[in-house]
């Protein structure tokens, strides 16, 4: 069987991008890919499991709740992301996904997948993405930006909440209210996960 490495999974809401203030059930898988200055993610092993005990977790954890956000750390890094996510699609669970863009992995017309693009891209990614991501620490990354499609939805998201990203990405939306969306970390505010 095979073992996949969590950090943990909890019930809570979205905080982030289109999707925030719904409830979901958070699939956090460990390790990552990248090391980003500005992660604000504890993404170390805590603890493995086979795809049943991974379902069987999140029926536990969010009941009937049918949004399950797998991320990490890079979700997508472990080789057996392909078959949970089916796995949880079995059981009737809307699947998201939340990734960096930087491996590319066959997804399900009907798995929202989440952009957040940062030290490099794999354009499959970035074409088949639902919503770029964009962490604005100090700047907006424009760099990113040509690489999705003209519709895909950019939030852009100030790190940390601080008052001077904030501004960054406030200014930016209102230059390009036909690209930018502004997206806070809603769960830091209410002191949730």
């Amino acid at each position: 069987m095979m073992l996949l490495g969590l950090a943990e999974i909890f019930y809570s809401v979205q905080g982030e991008g289109t999707w925030t203030g719904t409830p979901a059930v958070f699939v956090r898988l460990a390790g990552c890919n990248l090391a980003c200055d500005f992660c604000d993610t504890d993404y170390a092993l805590r603890f493995t499991a086979t795809i049943p005990e991974i379902v069987a977790r999140v029926r536990d954890t969010g009941g009937a709740c049918p949004t399950v956000i797998l991320t990490g750390g890079e979700p997508l890094a472990q080789t057996a992301a392909p078959q949970l996510i089916a796995a949880l699609r079995a059981d009737g669970r809307r699947v998201h996904i939340e990734t960096n863009g930087t491996i590319d992995v066959e997804l399900p017309p009907d798995v929202w997948l989440t952009v957040s693009p940062k030290e490099r891209l794999h354009s499959a990614m970035a074409a088949r993405a639902n919503e770029a991501k964009l962490i604005v620490d100090g700047r907006v990354p424009l760099e990113w930006v040509e690489a999705f499609p003209a519709l895909t939805p950019i939030v852009l998201q100030p790190e940390g909440n601080k008052p001077a990203n904030v501004e960054l990405a406030l200014e930016a939306a209102k230059r390009r209210p036909d690209r930018f969306r502004l997206s806070l970390q809603t769960h830091k505010f209410i002191g949730i996960r």
